[in-house]
């Protein structure tokens, strides 16, 4: 199938995706836990952004504080979320764009302190604890030490403590670390007598505790992207029943189709990226190069939706067995992504995007 639009393409159904997003917000909310919309796998794209926020979504986060500020810029004033601890550098900007954000150090906290007394207002902020993930957070036995120095400083809130699972060391939520996570959250109410808004976890893998547990205990919030952009392609699972799977498809056009031998020939060195790649023997094969290459996607991150094999990919070209598929020169190929695909395409400026069924345009024409 071919169209008039350009290639490669991302196109971006914004219909279901607002079905993700309330599906999500239900699902969760059902054992009384509010869900932050993470934006950072789409670099806090507005539109996106705006879906969440029309779809029961109250607070957007992501890692960037450039994409914060394209959400600022955008018109958009729901709170907002910084995923990453920021730099001392970059203390007064967070307190600018953000209005609660994740953190550790104390001279960071301080830091922030200052320029939100500045400004005369309240930076909100969820402390976060390591519980086996080690990516970041403080040691449990530090949290209460580290509390009584945050509770003093004028220009900050503490909203809560939050840990954060599955992107270093691939730990789950369980009953024993979510057991130890609300543990920590009454013991610091308790000894200091004060009430946290928030008892927070990510990432988009805690659906598969969620889903079975019949005690979320004290956690009450999520931050979650995957699942809701990818319907949870990426979880155990391979999908959260009810979701879409499918609102971006990657689109990309043949630009060679020939028959040719599946195994390269003359002396091997390296590939473009300093590996020896290994090919096997099929003989005689159909051989397809789409107009996409690691410079525009993550990809071994792809999944074709059609009966093709992907063989490799240099920075421009994607090269597939064709097999049966009859692709010829000028046909285009559709494919469904994991996350790690979504976030490096949606970085690239080669890949132009396009929305689908986007009811902002419908609500404007009104």
């Amino acid at each position: 199938m071919t169209t008039n639009k350009d290639t490669p393409r991302l196109e971006i159904d914004l219909s279901k995706l607002a079905h993700n997003v309330r599906q999500i917000v239900d699902i969760f909310g059902a054992k009384g836990a509010t869900v932050f919309g993470v934006t950072k796998g789409i670099c806090g794209d507005p539109k996106i952004a705006s879906v969440y926020l029309d779809n029961g979504i109250t607070v957007l986060a992501d890692s960037r504080l450039d994409n914060l500020a394209k959400l600022r810029a955008s018109g958009i004033t729901a709170p907002l979320l910084l995923l990453r601890f920021p730099s001392l550098k970059e203390a007064k900007s967070t307190v600018d764009l953000a209005d609660i954000s994740l953190q550790t150090e104390i001279p960071t906290m301080k830091e922030l302190a200052k320029h939100a007394q500045q400004k005369n207002i309240k930076h909100k902020v969820i402390l976060m604890v390591e519980l086996g993930d080690l990516r970041e957070g403080l040691m449990p036995e530090e949290l209460d030490s580290v509390v009584e120095q945050v509770l003093p400083l004028e220009g900050l809130e503490l909203a809560g403590i939050g840990a954060n699972m599955a992107c270093l060391g691939g730990i789950i939520q369980d009953d024993r670390n979510m057991t130890e996570l609300s543990h920590l959250a009454e013991n610091i109410e308790n000894k200091f007598g004060i009430a946290l808004d928030y008892v927070s976890v990510g990432n988009s893998v805690v659906y598969s505790w969620f889903k079975d547990t019949k005690d979320v205990k004290r956690v009450n919030n999520v931050r979650l992207g995957e699942s809701i952009l990818l319907g949870g392609r990426d979880l155990p699972e391979q999908k959260i029943p009810g979701l879409n799977l499918d609102v971006f498809t990657l689109v990309a056009e043949v630009i060679e189709a020939k028959v040719k031998p599946s195994i390269p020939w003359g002396e091997v060195f390296v590939d473009a990226f300093g590996n020896i790649p290994k090919f096997q023997d099929k003989g005689l094969i159909p051989r397809a190069i789409c107009n996409v290459g690691r410079q525009d996607v993550s990809v071994q991150d792809l999944a074709p939706r059609k009966d093709v094999d992907i063989i490799g990919a240099s920075s421009d070209h994607l090269i597939m067995d064709a097999k049966n598929s009859g692709l010829r020169v000028g046909d285009e190929v559709e494919f469904d992504m994991y996350y790690g695909a979504l976030l490096s395409i949606m970085t690239s400026p080669y890949v132009k995007k396009y929305y689908m069924n986007d009811p902002f345009q419908s609500r404007d024409a009104g």
